[in-house]
């Protein structure tokens, strides 16, 4: 089975960017590639990280906020439990959230899961190309949204529309030029239906 390996994000300046994340709580998740590459508005992705309860929400909310990320979405209660959405300086946009609605103790710190939204234009046909490359669907909502098993990788993919996505974490569906991502996986070098690209990284096992 296809698993992700890791998530490489493009920006103008690495040095930069490595300081919010570092800040930010999450360096060890992503790397950081050097670009230039031509990009407005909405890149079509999101990062997402689960966590256990509120507290740890506002943690790693506050700690992008106060090292230069942009609020999108202010932390609050929702149906589906808490969260909030920030821009980073180096334009990716983050979602932290939590089924909880209530905490249970203090901010732990943890992340709980790591998973890349991705916004299609067509989700079936992306389901079935990424089913075709090797990744086995854990969720499955029609054409609406589409969660893969992380296999032996630390990161899980999913799929939503594109305006869905773009409204969920409430900005313009609107953009164009590069999305500045890439993903290593075990499955070699390709780039999906809506030009999202992939090259060949091994795959280290979550412990």
């Amino acid at each position: 089975m296809t698993s992700i390996a890791s998530v490489t994000l493009e920006v103008a300046d690495p040095t930069a960017a490595h300081r919010f994340y570092t800040a930010f709580g999450v360096a060890t998740q992503v790397r950081l590639r050097a670009s230039e590459a031509p990009t407005s508005g909405f890149r079509g992705f999101a990062m997402s990280l689960t966590v256990s309860q509120p507290a740890t929400v506002n943690a790693f909310v506050d700690a992008a906020l106060d090292a230069g990320a942009t609020p999108l979405k202010p932390a609050s209660k929702s149906f589906w439990g808490y969260g909030g959405v920030v821009r980073a300086p180096d334009g990716t946009i983050w979602k932290v959230a939590t089924s909880a609605k209530k905490d249970t103790g203090p901010d732990t710190g943890q992340i709980e899961k790591f998973v890349l939204l991705l916004g299609a234009a067509d989700v079936t046909a992306s389901k079935q190309f990424y089913v075709d490359h090797g990744l086995a669907v854990a969720k499955s909502f029609g054409r609406k949204y589409v969660e893969f098993a992380a296999g032996s990788g630390p990161v899980k993919l999913a799929l939503y529309g594109r305006r869905a996505l773009a409204k969920d974490l409430g900005v313009p569906d609107d953009g164009t030029g590069a999305h500045r991502l890439v993903l290593g996986s075990d499955a070699g070098s390709f780039v999906d239906p809506d030009g999202f690209a992939w090259e060949a990284a091994p795959v280290t096992a979550t412990p």
